[in-house]
């Protein structure tokens, strides 16, 4: 018996949290909206499209973002809103689908290989249910049609705002052989910058570099990339997903030096190991084994230090003495000063060792 072919659909509201703040207030509409609480310790939620005209970004210091736009009439955010519009949104794929996979409020895949209603295609289902979006919640939202969740979500992107694109099994070779590898979800500047000191710009550049060279140099990343290349994605759309991750962190009033962060990190451990607590009543048995610190300079350089012990931490003591150990990985100056810091638990794996399944593109990217 053949496997039908995949039909996947990667949904993703415009400029979410803007379009929210512009829909429910008239006198914003057609004004360079920035979602961020104004002053020195914020940062870019979201930014309509008038404001990213300007260069500004999600995740962008709301600072930079007064600079590049002073115009920008900055509204702080209401996730209570956001989060409703959002019940309304999925209220709308479940008409199509059960197999509904949220990545953030404001986006999700979709797979309607065997539809709840059938449209006769995807790109017909992707049409009614932007209709559907605007017609609800007076939102646009753009949507990628593609065999699989990784071409979906470049898809997504190709016309938006407000529009769709479709990338059919005869389309995939010639779609992907001129794309930027910066492109790929993944491919970060960092990472960009390193392929192309090996002349490597885009996916056919991967191709012709081969599989083995890339992993020799990458690890199983290499690999990965390679395989993305040719649109190799065998992923499926999870309708429930277990945690990758769970960390708390926070933004202080004034920078801390790192010996001065101690008790922030075990206020912050206690609160990761009471999500942990939640995390293990969802799902018995799989152990968190990596400890995470996380921290961010005055001036916006984020690193992460990491452990993973030959034991799992088992107390919210032991997260927190772990954690603040990690100090002495920071080879920073002394003079260094912090703005952020978060603890994290990761690295789940079951109860026997086996590893638990990971989403290898798992973000949580503002709106």
């Amino acid at each position: 018996m053949n496997t039908p072919q995949r039909k996947i659909i990667h949904v993703d509201m415009d400029a979410f949290y803007a379009s929210v703040e512009q829909r429910d207030n008239p006198s914003l509409r057609g004004q360079p909206v920035v979602v961020a609480w104004k002053g020195s310790r914020s940062v870019v939620c979201a930014a309509s499209y008038e404001a990213r005209t300007f260069g500004v970004r999600s995740a962008m210091p709301a600072l930079r973002a007064e600079k590049l736009c002073p115009q920008a009439v900055f509204v702080p955010p209401d996730f209570s809103r956001y989060k409703a519009v959002s019940r309304q949104v999925r209220s709308i794929f479940e008409r199509y689908t059960h197999l509904i996979e949220p990545l953030s409020l404001d986006e999700a895949y979709l797979d309607v290989t065997t539809p709840l209603r059938d449209l006769g295609s995807a790109t017909a289902i992707a049409q009614e249910i932007r209709s559907a979006i605007f017609e609800q919640t007076q939102l646009t939202a753009s949507a990628g049609i593609a065999p699989n969740k990784f071409l979906a979500k470049i898809a997504s992107d190709w016309n938006k705002p407000n529009g769709q694109f479709v990338v059919k099994p005869t389309m995939v070779d010639a779609f992907l052989a001129p794309l930027a590898v910066g492109k790929l979800p993944g491919v970060g500047k960092v990472m960009e910058a390193k392929l192309a000191e090996l002349g490597i710009h885009t996916c056919n550049d991967l191709r012709s570099f081969g599989a083995e060279p890339l992993q020799l140099r990458f690890g199983r990343w290499g690999r990965r990339l390679h395989e993305l290349a040719f649109g190799i994605d065998q992923r499926e759309v999870q309708s429930v997903r277990a945690t990758l991750q769970i960390s708390s962190e926070d933004t202080f009033p004034v920078d801390l030096p790192l010996d001065a962060l101690e008790p922030h990190i075990r206020r912050l451990a206690a609160a990761t190991w009471q999500g942990y607590g939640k995390e293990w009543q969802r799902h018995p048995g799989r152990i968190a084994r990596t400890v995470v610190l996380k921290l961010k300079t005055a001036d916006f350089r984020s690193l992460t230090r990491s452990l993973t012990g030959a034991e799992p931490p088992t107390s919210e003591q032991a997260l927190a003495d772990i954690a603040c150990a990690l100090r002495a990985r920071v080879d920073l100056p002394v003079q260094t000063r912090y703005r952020l810091v978060g603890v994290g638990l990761s690295g789940f794996a079951e109860a026997d060792g086996s590893p638990a399944q990971e989403d290898l593109f798992l973000s949580a990217t503002p709106a």
